[in-house]
This record gives C-alpha cells, structure tokens and sequence, in this order.
C-alpha cells in the first residue's frame, strides 16, 4: 500500500475496457494512466493492459498479445456495402476473426438503422480468407454486431443455401427468416466443416424469447417493437428447421443469442464450442498474473451497470482481483450501479466521466478529457487512502494518534486527576 513513506512505488495496473463509440480500449489506457501520473508523480508505478470481453476491438488486443499478423480482407458490411476487415493470423494454422470488422454497428452508423435488412455475409467473408491462408483453427469474437440474422448470411457465404417454400435462396437479413422452409448445407466449405470454431462470447443471452437476440439486442440495432418480433419469429423458425437438419436446438444454447445468433448456428452447424470472451481474452494476455503483481487495479468501460458483473471486462477484473486480494477502482462514462452493488462485486470505488449535466454527443466528443480527468479523481482517492493508512500504522500501543500529538511521539500517561471508575 502506498503510504507517504513508502520505500517502492505503488504498483497501478491499469486494465480498461473500450469505451463504446469514443475511446478503444487501448486509448482508455493511457488516458487513465496520464491521469494517475498527473497525480501520484513517481509514486506510482503504473503499467497498462487494455482489455477486451470478446466485443469490438478484441482482434486488436488478441494481435497484440500472440504472434498474430494483421491481413486485410475484401468484404461487406452489414448491409452489403463493400469495406476492407482484417483478420489476424497465427501460426500453426490458426487465426482471429472480429465478426464486428464487417458487420459492426459503427460501419452502418452513417445512416438509419435497418434491423430486418442487416446481414452477416462479410463475416462469411473473412472466415473464408482464414481458411484461404490455412487456419483450421478460428477463434471467433462476435460482440457488437448489427445483425441478427441468426447468422445464415455467414454460412450462406461458406456454401450454405436457405431456401422458402419454392425452393428460392432467401433475400438478406433476418427479416426474411419467417418464410424459411429448407436448410441446404451440401455446398458448405468443407473447411469450415472440419476446423475448430472458438467463438468468444460476451453475453449468455439464448436466442430466442424476451432475454434471446432480437427482444434484448434489437432496439440497440435500430429494431423497433414490431421489428423485434418478426425477427425473434425468424429466429425461432431458423432454429425449428436447424433441429431438425443437424438434432441439435439452437434454442438451447447458452449465449446463442449473441451477436444475432451467430454462435448458435455454428454450434449447430460446426460443432462451434462457445467459451466467455473475457476468460479467453483474460488467459491470452496473462491478466491474473498481471493483477497478482498489483497494488490496485484500475479498469473501466463506456457504462458500468448490471451487464457489467455478467461476463463484461469490471465484472471479471474485479473477481479476478478479489481473489488475489487486490482492490479496484472503475471508471466509466456513466455508473448506475449503487454502492452497495459495487462492493458486493469487489469494486471499491466507480467515478463517472461525466463532469456534471452533460449531453451524450459532450461525452463522446470529450471522452479522452473526460476519462483522464476521471482518473485523476480517482488517483486523488488513492492518496487519501494513503494517508489514512499512514495514520493508523503509526498508533501506538493502541493509541490512535490525536491532532495535537506529533507523529511518532508517545501516548500521553494518564494522570491521577483523569483516571475514573
């Protein structure tokens, strides 16, 4: 702990989240970084590790802690536009595909959301020019989509074909799932059909129902109430007709409900084994052994809510440095969580970005400011904790030092005049 007097400097990890739509993780890093050092000097020794749960920005953080190289790939967003996406590569015959790099919700942002129309065929794309390069190994990170077309436009670009009553390949999207009648998976790629899918889940939503893809993530992706139904109609349809290709219930699994559906079907399809995003984040960049070797953890995230404590970046940190006996502090653009909720999740203290009344378009522009001034607070908080500190390691016999006894002087003896029965 740091005390006044202390001989070594704090040891700070500074482990972040992206702030979604403003800062990425990387970004965050070293904004909150410069407002700890702006505060504690060389009393700190600060170390930054961005973070990710399996959302947007996970390539990057995944690239920079293996041997991965970046490759560009020609693809679509998730309305058919072209755009070039990355896939990183590794050795052995393995690679990393960000769904996010062709159907993310930022690349279809520069107009109104379409959520019946928005389709996966890009992440099709770059999981074919994986397997061009040799992978038979695909981590898949999925989070932050604007799809939820339970991703047939995905294996529709691997060789899939999904067809209506008439025998008519259906158009793109997850609208048109309500008239599915037929799954073709002849002419899938038999690559993909033999490698191993690892897809990186930042939530456990199912697919279908009030907590599945659509009811829950839709509005986020332009859905309206009415889009939200027929699109969770679609699902429930791709679903009744995967059970009963493959014997397998897209329904029942655990976080199929991701990205729109993405990891259900490959689950169905590939045999696809679905795994936290932050657990393979968190074992890929060494971050337990990082917070062990922590004084205090500093994490954040755009907003720290209840999602937070469920698979999300603070939620993990916290129970990560929990059991290593190491407290937390977030920071992050806005904090709905009570204090009693924060201690409970081992976070002991959360400051919001937010300056005080404050539009979202402030925030977003303002957010590196914003997050370093935020950082300072919270490094303010720490030399408070110092200083107390300070003060009751120096109590004698059991004596806490009062104001008017110098530090480090001996307790008053008690006279006869103030001894009482």
């Amino acid at each position: 702990m740091l005390t006044p007097s202390s001989a070594s400097p704090l040891r700070i990890l500074v482990a972040p989240d992206s702030f979604k739509g403003s800062l990425t993780a990387d970004e965050a890093a070293r904004h909150i970084a410069a407002g700890v050092a702006a505060v504690l000097g060389s009393s700190a020794d600060i170390r930054t590790l961005p973070v990710a749960d399996g959302g947007e920005g996970t390539l990057e953080i995944l690239v920079a802690a293996t041997d991965a190289h970046l490759v560009d790939v020609p693809t679509t967003d998730a309305l058919g536009r072209s755009r070039t996406g990355r896939v990183g590569i590794l050795p052995g015959g393995r690679a990393i595909v960000e769904a996010a790099e062709a159907n993310g919700l930022p690349h279809v942002d520069d107009q109104p959301l379409r959520a019946r129309d928005a389709d996966s065929a890009g992440v099709g794309a770059l999981v074919r020019a994986a397997l061009d390069a040799g992978a038979d190994e695909l981590v898949i990170t999925v989070g932050g989509s604007a799809t939820t077309d339970g991703g047939v436009g995905m294996l529709r670009a691997l060789g899939a074909r999904f067809l209506d009553a008439r025998g008519r390949e259906l158009a793109a999207g997850g609208g048109p799932l309500v008239e599915l009648a037929t799954v073709d998976l002849s002419g899938l790629d038999s690559r993909a059909r033999h490698a191993r899918w690892r897809i990186a889940c930042d939530v456990t939503n199912p697919l279908t129902g009030p907590d599945g893809a659509a009811a829950v993530f839709g509005p986020q992706k332009g859905a309206n109430p009415a889009d939200v139904a027929a699109l969770d109609r679609g699902l429930d349809t791709l679903a009744t007709i995967i059970l009963r290709e493959t014997g397998i219930d897209m329904r029942s699994v655990v976080g199929g409900g991701a990205a729109g559906g993405i990891p259900a079907l490959l689950h169905a399809v590939v045999g696809a084994e679905l795994e936290p995003g932050m657990d393979l984040v968190a074992e890929a960049i060494g971050l337990a052994d990082a917070i062990r070797a922590s004084d205090l953890v500093v994490t954040g995230e755009g907003s720290l809510d209840a999602q937070s404590l469920r698979g999300k970046v603070p939620g993990a940190i916290a129970q990560l440095a929990g059991d290593a006996g190491v407290p937390v502090i977030a920071i992050a653009g806005r904090v709905t969580l009570s204090p009693t909720e924060l201690r409970s999740a081992g976070i002991t203290a959360a400051v919001p970005i937010a300056p005080g009344a404050a539009t979202i378009d402030e925030l977003l522009t303002r957010a590196g400011e914003l997050v370093r001034d935020a950082a300072e607070r919270a490094a303010s908080l720490i030399t408070v904790g110092a200083f107390v500190a300070t003060r009751s390691s120096l109590s004698v016999a059991g004596h806490p030092l009062s104001d008017s006894a110098p530090a480090g002087s001996p307790p008053e003896e008690p006279s006869k005049e103030k001894v009482h029965d």
